[in-house]
């Protein structure tokens, strides 16, 4: 949908909320997805490095595999679904590229 944000939730019903957003002056809600998604972020590299510690431990189970790859799982999906987002902005505020013909 061009022209809205993809916001770093989904409803309760787990459809992709989006925002129209006013680029000039962020909104509060603007605000708080921005907030999110660098939580979000941070949230993945500490199950990164959880998961990377399960894979080094030779004797971890199979629960413990389970749910670090349940959590690897959840935070690669925050990951890209920032990744979709903000490509989807660029792409918005990004000038054209010229013919080098």
């Amino acid at each position: 949908m061009p022209g809205l944000r993809l916001l770093p939730w989904t409803s309760p019903d787990g459809k992709p909320c989006y925002l129209d957003p006013d680029t000039a002056h962020p909104g509060t809600l603007s605000l708080l997805a921005d907030h999110v998604e660098v939580m979000q972020l941070g949230s993945a590299e500490e199950v990164a490095a959880g998961g990377r510690a399960v894979l080094a431990d030779a004797v971890a189970g199979e629960r413990a595999l389970r749910f670090a790859l349940t959590r690897a799982v959840e935070s690669l999906e925050d990951v890209v679904r920032i990744a979709v987002s903000r490509g989807r902005r660029l792409d918005e505020t990004s000038a054209p590229i010229p013919d080098s013909d």
